[in-house]
């Protein structure tokens, strides 16, 4: 089936992640920095930031009954509204508890906005299309986060205009919701699995779901601290953010094919040896801003593709009677946990030591690599494709993802 034709009847869902993924990469930098230059100790940025991956968590629990009983449209309605109403309050004024509160809704809306694009996604696509239509949202989601970067250069006299900006970005989402007809899909109930368990099904792909998750958590809200507090330039903060991004964008195909070839346990042990390499240096030296550059890219090739290698690994080695859409939310779930606690962590941490974040980083890329190489080869007949994942995505995407057809049980 040409592109052309399967790209069509869902643009809109895509213009609608686009405006909705400028936002997203927008605002979860500015807070940190904004923040930071209100003189808001590290530690209480940390934990604010956290709040909105604390949302994230709850909605991937909660949201699904809320869309299952008002529909998908009246619900991407209310909960782009309520978004629209914390970003705005963001801008009324400062209180630490207001702004976290605010923080943990931002992320309970945005993350059930996921959902119902991704549910919408899935129901337009069949199972030829359903690779396509990931990878480009992965791309859309990658290039319009990246985008939202740069919007942190605004001028100093409009920086709390960044605000009414994405309640902007967040109402266009609406508008090209609201003018378009996609039939409703129906949403199955969320099955129930415990980390645990899944650590005992899964192991290695749980605790690099996690190490993951504490990766990317920590680079969305305080890499912006520690890099403004190294240079003071925010303009160095949105470009380095920028690189950073595509240098994840970039890393998803290179990485699928060699995880392809080698295997995700190999592949996974480098990406996490690899961070450890580039957090390192951080540690050990103050880059120049060409070279700093050059290390956020590098730093996003290889943090970025850890949980995509996770998904994979799963997988490698859940065979036909397990459900892998659910092992994969619970894998989103662990991942969703690491994002959380990253900044709580890495905000108390920077309050003492200023390299705390990248060594943190680096201490668990070296941890990831060793434990990863400890594990069981899969078997190349045993290995599945690799997809590519956005940079966040809503429980609703395991259902988006092909491989999840091979894991149908055998009647």
């Amino acid at each position: 089936m040409k592109l052309r034709t399967i790209i069509f009847p869902i643009s809109s869902l895509f213009f609608s992640i686009g405006f909705l993924a400028i936002g997203y990469g927008m605002i979860l930098t500015f807070v940190g920095v904004y923040l930071k230059e209100l003189h808001v100790s590290n530690t209480v940025i940390g934990i604010i930031n956290a709040a909105f991956f604390l949302g994230a968590v709850s909605s991937s629990i909660f949201s699904q009954k809320i869309i299952s009983t008002v529909g998908h449209i009246r619900s991407f309605a209310a909960f782009a509204s309520i978004m629209v109403v914390s970003f705005l309050l963001h801008s009324v004024f400062f209180n630490e508890v207001l702004w976290a509160v605010l923080r943990l809704i931002s992320g309970f809306a945005f993350y059930a906005l996921l959902i119902i694009i991704e549910s919408w996604l899935n129901e337009k696509s069949s199972e030829e299309d359903r690779g396509k239509i990931l990878a480009i949202y992965t791309i859309i989601f990658y290039l319009s986060t990246a985008l939202g970067q740069l919007f942190l250069n605004i001028d100093e006299h409009f920086k709390q205009a960044i605000f009414t900006i994405g309640s902007v970005l967040v109402l266009f989402s609406v508008v090209t919701i609201a003018l378009t007809k996609i039939k409703e899909p129906k949403l199955t109930a969320f099955e129930k699995y415990s980390v645990p368990k899944i650590f005992s099904i899964v192991p290695l792909a749980t605790v690099s779901s996690f190490i993951g998750g504490f990766f990317v958590g920590g680079f969305f809200t305080m890499v912006p601290v520690y890099i403004l507090m190294q240079n003071q330039s925010i303009e160095v903060v949105s470009y380095f953010m920028l690189v950073s991004l595509l240098g994840g964008l970039a890393s998803q195909w290179p990485i699928g094919l060699l995880s392809d070839k080698y295997g995700r346990r190999k592949l996974i042990a480098f990406s996490a040896f690899f961070s450890f390499v580039i957090s390192s240096l951080f540690v050990l030296f103050t880059p120049s801003s060409t070279s700093l550059y050059l290390l956020g890219f590098l730093l996003g090739f290889s943090i970025f593709s850890i949980y995509p290698l996770a998904v994979a690994r799963a997988n490698d080695v859940v065979d036909e009677n397990k459900d892998i859409v659910e092992i994969s939310r619970a894998l989103l779930f662990a991942y969703g946990i690491g994002s959380f606690i990253s900044p709580i962590l890495v905000g108390f941490g920077l309050s003492f030591f200023p390299e705390f974040l990248f060594a943190s980083f680096a201490f668990l890329g070296l941890f990831l690599s060793f434990y990863s190489l400890s594990k069981k080869r899969v078997a190349d007949d045993d290995l599945s494709t690799f997809v590519n994942i956005p940079v966040a995505s809503g429980a609703e995407l395991p259902e988006l993802d092909p491989r999840q057809d091979e894991h149908m049980p055998s009647s």
